[in-house]
């Protein structure tokens, strides 16, 4: 079969690729040599996708389904595995093999298959929410001793670092960079007992399964405070959020409520929904992608 790269990955990896890279041109000769190598069958590329990988569904040797993934290095996948490992199946997905296979092994996962069509973000907001929180809950574990991953101060830091570029280009954006990069200097003067967390937790990284209901995909694991992951959480449907005449006051009321059931400090919560949403509205400008910058950072102004 044809592994043809879905136009979300083509555009999300054109954003953040560095020059001379060529990882989209070699990812159909990758997927066919990681099916060979694993002695799958594989159906079809998942459409739309994600914005850092490949997702083929394929079948093993005995029929039993599964997912392939591929990625690029700078997407991190062999932290991915490491967190994945680490979970056991308890709230994400399952890896049916833990290490990388053979010549150009890795960047390539093999997980066991959910309902990749059916996401949490199926469900009405309440219950979309609750679910996901629960879903998120379950993934807060002590990180193994002397772990791979990056910690929140590391991650921030780099992105800390573009977003006062940002500011400095765009003038508009600098009081909220500076309310958002003063809210990170104080978070990380006193920050609660670390975890392992997602680091990219929204509801469509959350899908039904058949061990359990809900499953968690997808991440990008990092080591820090749970209000970090459950920042991406409260500004999930920020379109929809925004295109209310009381989005301001709901968008309170959410973090109030998903701090009051995930046991997180209301306003450590706020200040790390801050820095997310302004981090993200900065780099979204800085790629062109003017109606999503100017939805986050009037999310932002919300906080």
């Amino acid at each position: 079969m044809a592994f043809e790269a879905p136009r979300r990955l083509v555009r999300a990896l054109g954003e953040t690729a560095p020059g001379g890279d060529d990882w989209l041109a070699r990812l159909p000769e990758a997927a066919e040599r990681a099916v060979a190598l694993r002695g799958l069958s594989a159906e079809r590329v998942q459409v739309p996708g994600g914005r850092s990988s490949l997702v083929v569904l394929v079948r093993d040797a005995e029929g039993t389904p599964a997912v392939l993934k591929l990625a690029p290095r700078r997407a991190r996948p062999e932290s991915e595995r490491a967190a994945l490992a680490h979970w056991g199946g308890l709230g994400a997905v399952q890896l049916r093999e833990e290490a990388a296979v053979g010549e150009g092994g890795e960047g390539v996962l093999l997980l066991e298959r959910l309902h990749p069509d059916v996401s949490v973000r199926s469900l009405p907001e309440a219950k979309a929410l609750l679910e996901a929180a629960g879903a998120l809950r379950r993934l807060w574990v002590e990180p193994p001793d002397g772990h791979p991953f990056e910690t929140v101060a590391e991650r921030t830091g780099r992105q800390a670092e573009a977003m006062r570029t940002g500011a400095a280009a765009d003038p508009e954006v600098a009081p909220l960079v500076d309310a958002a990069l003063g809210a990170r200097e104080e978070l990380l003067a006193g920050p609660p007992p670390a975890r392992l967390l997602h680091g990219t937790f929204r509801q469509s990284k959350v899908l039904a399964g058949d061990r359990m209901p809900w499953l968690a995909v997808g991440p990008d694991p990092v080591v820090g405070e749970s209000a970090f992951d459950l920042a991406r959480l409260v500004r999930d449907r920020v379109e929809d959020l925004i295109a209310q005449p009381s989005g301001a006051s709901t968008t309170r009321r959410r973090v109030k409520r998903l701090a009051e059931s995930l046991e997180v400090d209301q306003e450590r919560l706020r200040g790390w929904t801050l820095f997310r949403a302004v981090e993200s509205g900065v780099r979204a400008r800085r790629v062109g992608r003017e109606k999503d910058a100017e939805l986050l950072l009037e999310f932002a102004g919300w906080l």
